[in-house]
């Protein structure tokens, strides 16, 4: 009678026992709109798949603002276990002594999948994988197929030459608006030196050390920029404020301007408004010159110290769970980002999907961040980047509105840009990369 007894009472026990409780942690990113839809509806499919662990993902309105208080909350030990952030801070957060490399911390994970311009962008210089790669975009070319037409033209531009020969045919044929961008620096400068293999600093653009100067003020990188003021001065070029829309993609979009150097991130716009109109292609190059990779665009998920074993733990299921192939596909499905991994890009081309409109995006950039890489298109590994970018902009806008020379504005950049890089060294002057 006494065993019988035991057993079921063991058994209401067990039956009323509450379950184990999940191990909570924090995911802070810096995006809104459609791409936040996706991270929420990510950490919502992690939750959903299994009872170990629970994140919550928290948006912080900007990737600067994440970046200033997840640093400040990792000083006061209230940091979150993962934190979103994007490119340009890279090396900022590399040194900030709050990261632990995601390589390190889980080396059984096959690394080398991820697709070159994404990979070399967040390792080492000696090859180390800092963050893991999350949203990823890079640069591409857009054309109104139809605005071409009018000119006589029925292929996109493979050059910056045939660029400004077909821009002028559009310009001939009433088209005002041949050619649009906005002179940011990711698009104009970034992008541009590393498919042309060309250093915008010394130091393999910082990855060989804290001693890197800028060296973009003179040879072909200056040569273009100086060309974008001539074209826009011809009238084939506009930029923000040339245009009636006020913004160079709902300038592409509303069909002002035929041709367009923009991220893979806006075809989603693009296509809603022109349809199959828009074509796309490589970004163009100079004549003469090998074709690089392109650089990744977007953000890499980094691991904070200072958490317990456990909320570790379930830190690394949650990175494993978004680098799954069909998470990644998803992902890419609905904010046109591009799978991040070889792998999920090859499963996307076997499923067929790659050739319908959501994906139409994909194999053209990792194609182009796949490229063949040299030690100048790795990527961007200099300090107080994120504050460079807006003396770029500040001087090189100067320029386009005839306040100085362009050669003035990228020497001012690069004396201001060296000034910054030298209050970085000071700062983290002990410091290896």
């Amino acid at each position: 009678m006494f065993r019988p007894v035991l057993a079921a009472s063991l058994l209401a026990l067990s039956v009323a026992a509450p379950p184990a409780h999940a191990t909570d942690f924090e995911f802070w990113y810096g995006n809104s709109g459609s791409v936040e839809e996706a991270i929420q509806n990510a950490c919502t499919a992690f939750n959903e798949s299994q009872s170990e662990d629970k994140v919550t993902c928290i948006g912080q309105g900007s990737y600067e603002a994440g970046m200033q208080t997840a640093i400040a909350a990792y000083r006061s030990g209230k940091s979150p276990v993962l934190i979103q952030f994007f490119d340009a801070g890279t090396l900022d957060l590399m040194l900030s002594g709050a990261v632990e490399p995601v390589q390190e911390a889980m080396p059984d994970v096959d690394w080398k999948q991820y697709i070159n311009g994404a990979r070399s962008f967040y390792e080492t210089g000696t090859g180390e994988l800092m963050s893991q790669p999350y949203n990823g975009s890079t640069l591409i070319f857009y054309a109104n197929m139809d605005m071409l037409a009018k000119a006589g033209v029925t292929q996109i531009p493979q050059s910056y030459e045939e660029l400004v020969a077909t821009a002028r045919k559009l310009k001939a044929a009433g088209i005002d608006c041949p050619y649009t961008t906005d002179g940011h620096p990711w698009r104009v400068f970034e992008q541009f030196a590393a498919r042309h293999g060309l250093p915008i600093a010394t130091e393999h653009n910082g990855y060989d050390s804290l001693d890197a100067e800028y060296i973009f003020n003179t040879g072909k990188i200056a040569e273009h920029l100086q060309n974008l003021v001539d074209w826009r001065n011809e009238g084939l070029l506009k930029l923000d404020q040339d245009t009636k829309a006020g913004k160079y993609t709902d300038a592409f979009n509303s069909g002002e301007c035929a041709m367009m150097e923009g991220s893979t991130g806006s075809y989603a716009a693009a296509y809603k408004a022109l349809g199959d109109k828009v074509q796309l292609a490589m970004a163009p190059m100079y004549k003469g010159y090998e074709r690089h990779n392109t650089l990744i665009g977007g953000a890499s998920i980094w691991l904070m110290k200072g958490h317990s074993a456990a909320e570790v733990t379930a830190a690394k299921h949650f990175l494993n769970f978004l680098r799954q192939d069909d998470q990644q596909i998803e992902f890419t499905r609905r904010t046109g980002y591009v799978p991040v991994t070889q792998s999920a890009m090859d499963k996307l081309i076997a499923s067929g999907k790659s050739k319908e409109l959501e994906f139409a995006t994909a194999e053209l950039d990792v194609a182009s961040l796949n490229e063949p890489g040299n030690e100048n298109s790795r990527g961007i590994r200099l300090g107080f980047y994120v504050q460079f970018r807006d003396i770029f902009k500040e001087e090189t806008q100067k320029a386009f509105a005839g306040q100085e020379t362009m050669q003035q504005a990228l020497d001012n950049a690069a004396q201001r840009g060296d000034q910054l890089l030298r209050r970085f060294q000071q700062t983290y002057k002990d410091a290896a990369l």
